[in-house]
C-alpha cells in the first residue's frame, strides 16, 4: 500500500511539473545590470501579429468563430468576439500582473525605471468538452525597455508554450484556460528575470 501511495505521489508531482513547462530564452540584447536591483517595475501588453490555433491571423480566427456561433444562435458570435478582446484587459493582463508581482516580489509602478512589455504572438485556445480536452497555451515575447524611452529595446526574450488549465479541470470557458496561461507566463517571467 505504501508503494502505491508513493507511486501516485510521484506521478502527480511529475504531471504538475510538466504542466508548467515552458521555455524562455534571450533572443536579443542583454538584461540591464541594475534590473534585479529595482524597487518596482512597470508592465504593458501588446497583441501584434497573433496566430490562433490553425489560423495565421487572429482576425481570421475571430471571423470564423463569430460566424460559427452566430449560425447556432443569432448574436452569440458577436458577443463572443467582444468577450474575446475584452478578456485581455479584464482577465489575462491582471493574471499576468498578479503572478509576476508575487514571484518577482516587486510592486508594479507606471513610473518605474523599466517596463516589461509582454507581446502575445500565438494562442492555442484549447478545449474542454468534459470527455475530451486540449490544454491552452500561449507564446509571447518579453521585451525590456526603459520606461522613459520605450522605443529602444534593451532585451527581447521569447516565452514558448505557457500552459493554462485549472487544477481540477473545470476550465470549460476559453477565457478561464487562457487566463491561466497568462498566470503561468507571469510567474515564469518573474522567476527567469529575478532568479
Amino acid at each position: 500500500m505504501k508503494h502505491l501511495k508513493l507511486s501516485v505521489l510521484i506521478l502527480a508531482l511529475g504531471i504538475s511539473i510538466s504542466s508548467f513547462a515552458q521555455r524562455i530564452k534571450v533572443i536579443e540584447g542583454d538584461i540591464p545590470a541594475d534590473f534585479k536591483g529595482q524597487k518596482s517595475v512597470n508592465t504593458e501588453f501588446t497583441y501584434e501579429n497573433i496566430g490562433v490555433g490553425k489560423y495565421d491571423k487572429e482576425a481570421d480566427y475571430i471571423k470564423a468563430k463569430t460566424e460559427e456561433y452566430n449560425k447556432k444562435e443569432p448574436g452569440r458570435g458577436d458577443n463572443w468576439a467582444k468577450g474575446w478582446v475584452a478578456d485581455r484587459k479584464n482577465r489575462f493582463e491582471p493574471k499576468f500582473d498578479e503572478l509576476f508581482a508575487k514571484y518577482s516580489d516587486l510592486p508594479l509602478n507606471k513610473n518605474a525605471k523599466y517596463t516589461i512589455i509582454f507581446n502575445t504572438t500565438f494562442i492555442e485556445p484549447g478545449f474542454n468538452i468534459g470527455i475530451s480536452r486540449k490544454n491552452a497555451t500561449i507564446n509571447g515575447e518579453i521585451i525590456i525597455v526603459e520606461t522613459a524611452n520605450k522605443g529602444k529595446v534593451l532585451a527581447r526574450l521569447s516565452l514558448d508554450k505557457a500552459p493554462g488549465k485549472s487544477f481540477w479541470g473545470n476550465d470549460y470557458d476559453t477565457g478561464e484556460r487562457l487566463s491561466e496561461c497568462y498566470a503561468t507566463a507571469g510567474r515564469a517571467a518573474a522567476k527567469y528575470l529575478f532568479k
